[in-house]
C-alpha cells in the first residue's frame, strides 16, 4: 500500500492528515470482488450479489391484461358526446379468461390482471359506469386503449434486466420471479472475522470490577456486519497478550475475507495491536481529517483485507458507515456501493471549526409543511453511543466549512439500511 501520506495542517495544528476524500480512494484501489460463484435457488440467492446478467425469457406481461376492475370495450364506440350503451356478455378474471369475441355494442366484465378478450383494446373503470340488468351506460370522455397493460411493458423477452454486480433484494427476488426464472449465478458470500482486544473489556452479564468497562463495541460491530447478510464469524475478546492477539489476527486472515477490530490503532499507541499489524500485516496507520474518527488502519492480513476502527464507540460507527461499508460492498461484488447523499434544511444551529470533515449524527424529519428537514442529535462527543440511537443520518459538514445557522442547507447520510 502506499505510505506517502501528504502533509496537512489542520485547525488543531495537527500534521499528515488524509482527507477523507484521500481515504476513500485508497481503500477503493486495494480492494477487489471476490471471484468466486455459485448457483442458487432463487430465495437463497436473497442478500447475494449477481455474477452473471440475466436475461429474460419471456415478455412480462406475457398477455394484454386489464390495469384496473371495470369492463373492456372497443375504444372506436366510446362516445364523443352524451353517453353510449354496451350490452354485457360474460366476464374475464385472472386466471380464467373469457372465451369469446367483443363485437359492436357489446363489453364484459373485467377484472384486474384478467386477459383482454379478443375485439376489445380498452377498460372502463367499473367506477365510471351506470349498470343496468345486462347493460351499462359510458357517458364522454374517455380515452381509447386506456387502463390496459400491453405485452412486455414491464420486461421484453431476450433482453437483460439485471447486471452483475447488483445486489438482490426483495425487489431483485420478485423480479425474478415474475420471469420464471428458479436459481441464478451469485457471488458467494464473504465473510467476516471480528474481535476486541483490552483487558479492561468484560462481557456483557457480568459484573465490573474497577477499571472495568463492557465491550459494546464489539456488540455494535455484530449489527453492521451482520446488515450486509454476510458470514459474520466473532472471535470474542483477546487478552492483552501478544502471543494471543498474533494467534488471533492469523486465524482470523486465514478463515475470513476481511477482518476488524476496534481500538489501539492511534499513531503512537505502544499496544500489541499495532504491534502484531506492523509484524504480519501490510496495513498503514492513517490520521483522517474528519470527526468524528481520525485514527484508521487499513490494508491487509494475508490475503483478508483489515480494518483497524477507533475505539470510542461512535468513531467505530462512523468510521464504518463512511470508509468499511463501501469497500465491503465492493469486496461483495456490488458495483453501486456508495452510499447517497441528499442537501436539506438544518433547523438547529451547529457548531464546528474548519479543518476536520465533521459527521455529526442527526434526525431527520418532515416539519409542519411537509418538507424534510434535519435536526442534530443532541450531543457530538465520540463516546456518546445514545446519540447514534436517536439518530437516523449524518449531516456531513466539509472541511473548509465553520458553524451552520439555522435554515442553511447540509448534505445528509441516511442510515436507512445500514443502521
Amino acid at each position: 500500500m502506499n505510505k506517502e501520506i501528504p502533509v496537512n495542517i489542520d485547525c488543531d495544528g495537527q500534521p499528515d492528515l488524509l482527507s477523507v476524500e484521500d481515504a476513500l480512494q485508497r481503500i477503493q484501489n486495494f480492494v477487489e470482488p471476490v471471484e468466486e460463484m455459485q448457483t442458487l435457488p432463487l430465495m437463497d440467492a436473497l442478500h447475494h450479489v449477481l455474477a452473471e446478467e440475466v436475461i429474460s425469457p419471456i415478455n412480462v406481461p406475457p398477455y394484454i391484461n386489464s390495469a384496473m376492475d371495470g369492463y373492456a370495450v372497443k375504444g372506436s364506440e366510446l362516445p364523443e358526446r352524451d353517453e353510449a350503451e354496451f350490452k354485457l356478455i360474460g366476464t374475464s378474471f385472472a386466471g380464467n379468461p373469457f372465451d369469446g369475441v367483443v363485437n359492436a355494442g357489446e363489453c364484459i366484465r373485467i377484472m384486474t390482471g384478467a386477459k383482454m378478450p379478443d375485439g376489445a383494446d380498452t377498460v372502463i373503470m367499473q367506477e365510471h359506469v351506470v349498470n343496468k340488468d345486462d347493460t351499462i351506460r359510458i357517458v364522454a370522455g374517455h380515452c381509447a386503449g386506456q387502463n390496459v397493460r400491453h405485452v412486455g411493458e414491464d420486461v421484453t423477452a431476450g433482453k437483460a434486466v439485471l447486471q452483475p454486480g447488483k445486489y438482490i433484494g426483495a425487489a431483485e427476488l420478485g423480479l425474478l420471479a415474475s420471469l420464471g426464472i428458479p436459481q441464478v449465478t451469485v457471488k458467494r458470500k464473504i465473510k467476516i472475522a471480528f474481535f476486541s482486544t483490552g483487558d479492561e473489556l468484560r462481557p456483557v452479564g457480568e459484573k465490573l470490577q474497577e477499571g472495568q468497562i463492557y465491550d459494546s463495541n464489539r456488540y455494535t460491530l455484530f449489527g453492521m456486519l451482520t446488515k450486509l447478510g454476510a458470514e459474520v464469524i466473532d472471535l470474542g475478546v483477546i487478552r492483552d497478550d501478544p502471543n494471543e492477539v498474533e494467534a488471533a489476527f492469523i486465524k482470523a486472515s486465514s478463515m475470513a475475507d476481511a477482518v476488524f477490530t476496534s481500538g489501539g490503532v492511534s499513531v503512537g499507541d505502544a499496544d500489541y495491536v499495532k504491534q502484531t499489524l506492523d509484524k504480519i500485516g501490510q496495513v498503514d496507520f492513517w490520521r483522517i481529517r474528519m470527526k468524528p474518527g481520525k485514527p484508521l488502519a487499513c490494508g491487509k492480513i494475508n490475503n483478508a483485507i483489515f480494518f483497524g476502527l477507533p475505539g470510542n464507540p461512535v468513531s467505530v460507527m462512523a468510521t464504518f458507515y463512511i470508509f468499511a461499508l463501501p469497500a465491503l460492498k465492493r469486496l461483495m461484488g456490488q458495483t453501486d456501493f456508495m452510499q447517497p447523499t441528499f442537501k436539506i434544511p438544518c433547523y438547529s444551529g451547529l457548531k464546528k471549526r474548519p479543518g476536520r470533515t465533521d459527521f455529526q449524527r442527526g434526525i431527520m424529519y418532515r416539519d409542519d409543511n411537509g418538507e424534510m428537514v434535519v435536526d442534530g442529535a443532541g450531543m457530538q462527543a465520540s463516546h456518546i453511543l445514545s446519540g447514534m440511537s436517536k439518530a437516523n443520518c449524518f449531516i456531513i459538514l466539509p472541511a473548509e466549512s465553520g458553524s451552520v445557522a439555522s435554515g442553511d442547507l447540509v448534505e445528509v447520510l441516511p442510515f436507512d439500511g445500514m443502521k
